[in-house]
């Protein structure tokens, strides 16, 4: 079996970012030689989430508003230890913070819409996402 372990660093301008990883993701694939196999993406921050879905900003709009309608911006009962982003880690756990992605042929096996994402929810600070390639 192959493996290969890398970091992706994100230091996002916005608050709120939305990052297409997925060419990045799949330019590991093929640095690691795995023909069959999967790719783990995970965010290493509970702030911060990954996800597939559509390359469409009609759609990240809506994703957004939802995110927005289901965790607004309040005054969170995590916020007594000092912190200010408790909307950030609920929006965390909607869209998770990890995918895996099945590799075919030594490429991702993503549907013909599908991208891989990363959603930064309490961003303008250092975060790092791993991914890892593992398989035959």
């Amino acid at each position: 079996m192959k493996s290969l372990t890398e970091y992706l660093w994100f230091e996002t301008q916005a608050k709120r970012e939305l990052v297409r990883v997925t060419d990045t993701v799949a330019q590991l694939v093929k640095k690691s030689g795995v023909k069959e196999g999967m790719v783990l993406v995970s965010a290493m921050h509970i702030t911060a989430g990954v996800f597939v879905n559509d390359n469409e900003p009609g759609l990240w709009d809506d994703i957004w508003d939802w995110l927005a309608h289901l965790c607004p911006e309040k005054d969170y009962r995590h916020h007594r230890t000092g912190e200010d982003n408790g909307d950030a880690h609920l929006k965390s756990l909607l869209l998770h913070h990890q995918v895996v992605v099945p590799i075919t042929a030594g490429k991702l096996d993503l549907g013909p819409w599908q991208q891989v994402f990363y959603a930064e929810f309490d961003g303008q600070r250092r975060k790092r996402v791993v991914v890892k390639v593992l398989g035959d």
